[in-house]
């Protein structure tokens, strides 16, 4: 998955910061003296390497797998339908666990969390490269997810207590490392299964994740603890189950001996639907519900919500398996297929700074509206066969870098759309975006996975499903982009 734009962000000026950030003098720990609330920490620098490792470290393995996906189909004898689930259920693990690390680091302590946080992701990586069937790698592959969410939150709040004043561009640069992570991820991914074997992609966590724990107890003070405040768990259990229970229906549709009419599709689906009708009832009921609902039914949400769930599926879910695609149709080696995900993010990198400069001067609606177009000129190149006598790889690279290059000018517009609309409210829409830009990940990886598994010839059937990203971009998201709530100039 690329997650260069759910990495958590600096709070501007004016704007309310991410998380509670306390004030409170911090703990003693290995002779390191804990910063005032205003004032830099002397050993800052080096807390902030330590914990970006770890970022990094989850970065990574948000796209590495993607590379590795035909090897894990192979390995395991496993039908393609449910390996991707070791993508879908990475991004479920993150829709469960972000709206509650927050809350537990401070009732915790930030570093306890992220020391935990670390252990959980070492172990289960461990495990996941051990596993001897796609069933077991994809449940440690949920236990490394709720490891790998609990980093970002965790990290900003230890970042904030060391930072003091600076804290914003120290948590700024958090994009940067996602950046960095979805750049390599894929490359790393296919030197590890070219030369060694997909086991590998999780093996080399071990030794970082060691290193890490090793350095967090040395040099990292603990942190304070806060008062406990009430987490809407039942919420996310039924958020959790819907989209878990349809998610499996729609992967079982894939199995070719499988109709609508069967139980193993028909029981999932009806239990998500209670699921999600349980679940906005509780919404509308519940004093402090995960996601308000007033978010949900205000017209500027609703217009941005649905792009979110779109961008997800589109700009996220189905690019993810730009590899597979590679391998499937033009039989590109994992290594090669691998660097077309890594073109993609040089691509958002190169104009995403530059467009979230230009937005004040822009506004929101100009650059999604672009970058939707550019993703869909890039998205079609994909589909069709090479031109110009330039090899399949060459052709499939320009195509990933131009979707790139789309991504970075819509994404800086959509995050701001969002917090513009409501910005003393900036964690509870940043968490709601990232719920639906992962919901449409998740649902849309099982959906394509689903179709793969029952064609009969999965690069060509790969290709018209990008054709119908292409008209869902330029029908749906295009003109949707006008109807953002417009803004210009600062804040």
């Amino acid at each position: 998955m690329l997650f260069t734009e759910l990495a958590l962000e600096a709070p501007e000026p004016g704007r309310r910061s991410l998380g509670k950030l306390t004030t409170v003098a911090m703990e003693h720990s290995v002779g390191l003296e804990a910063p005032s609330s205003e004032e830099p920490g002397p050993s800052r620098h080096l807390i902030f390497g330590i914990v970006a490792v770890g970022l990094f470290m989850s970065s990574i393995d948000s796209t590495i797998v993607a590379t590795a996906l035909p090897a894990i189909h192979a390995s395991l004898r496993a039908t393609i339908n449910w390996a991707g689930w070791t993508l879908t259920v990475y991004s479920l693990g993150m829709v469960i666990v972000l709206p509650i690390a927050g809350k537990i680091s401070d009732e915790f302590g930030r570093r306890r969390v992220f020391f935990c946080a670390v252990v959980l992701f070492t172990i289960s990586s461990l495990l996941c490269g051990l596993s001897t069937n796609i069933y077991l790698l994809v449940g440690f592959r949920a236990i490394q997810a709720i490891g790998g969410g609990a980093l970002q939150p965790s990290a900003a709040g230890i970042v904030a207590e060391h930072f003091g004043k600076d804290r914003d561009r120290a948590i700024g640069m958090f994009g940067t490392i996602a950046s960095g992570g979805q750049v390599l991820g894929p490359v790393i991914g296919g030197v590890l299964v070219g030369y060694l074997s997909w086991r590998w992609i999780f093996f080399v966590n071990v030794p970082i994740g060691i290193v890490l724990l090793g350095a967090l107890v040395k040099f990292v003070p603990d942190s304070p603890r806060t008062a406990r405040t009430r987490t809407d768990v039942r919420g996310l259990v039924l958020m959790g189950l819907f989209i878990l229970a349809a998610n499996f229906g729609i992967t079982s549709i894939g199995n070719r001996n499988t109709t609508v009419y069967d139980p193993v599709f028909l029981v999932p689906e009806i239990v998500a639907l209670v699921a999600l009708c349980l679940f906005v009832r509780h919404t509308r009921r519940s004093a402090e519900p995960f996601i308000p609902m007033r978010l949900l039914r205000a017209k500027g949400f609703a217009v941005m919500n649905s792009l979110n769930l779109l961008w997800g599926i589109v700009g996220f879910g189905v690019a993810s398996l730009a590899p597979l695609y590679a391998e499937d149709r033009y039989h590109l080696a994992a290594l090669s297929a691998g660097t077309l995900l890594a073109a993609r993010g040089v691509g958002a990198i190169v104009i995403g700074a530059a467009a979230a400069m230009a937005l004040r001067r822009t506004g929101y609606r100009l650059p999604l509206a672009a970058g939707f177009i550019v993703v869909a000129v890039g998205t079609a190149a994909m589909a069709i066969s090479p031109r110009l006598g330039l090899s399949p790889y060459v052709w499939l690279s320009i195509g990933a870098g131009l979707t790139g290059l789309g991504n970075g000018l819509a994404n800086p517009a959509s995050r701001n759309a969002c917090l513009q609309v409501a910005p003393n409210e900036v964690a509870a829409i940043t968490g709601l975006r990232q719920m639906f830009v992962f919901m449409g990940i998740i649902f849309s990886v099982s959906t394509v996975t689903a179709i793969l598994n029952r064609s009969g010839d999965p690069g060509i059937a790969q290709a018209h499903i990008l054709w119908v990203v292409v008209g869902v971009l330029l029908v749906v998201m295009v003109p949707l982009a006008f109807r953002v709530p417009e803004h210009k100039g600062s804040w």
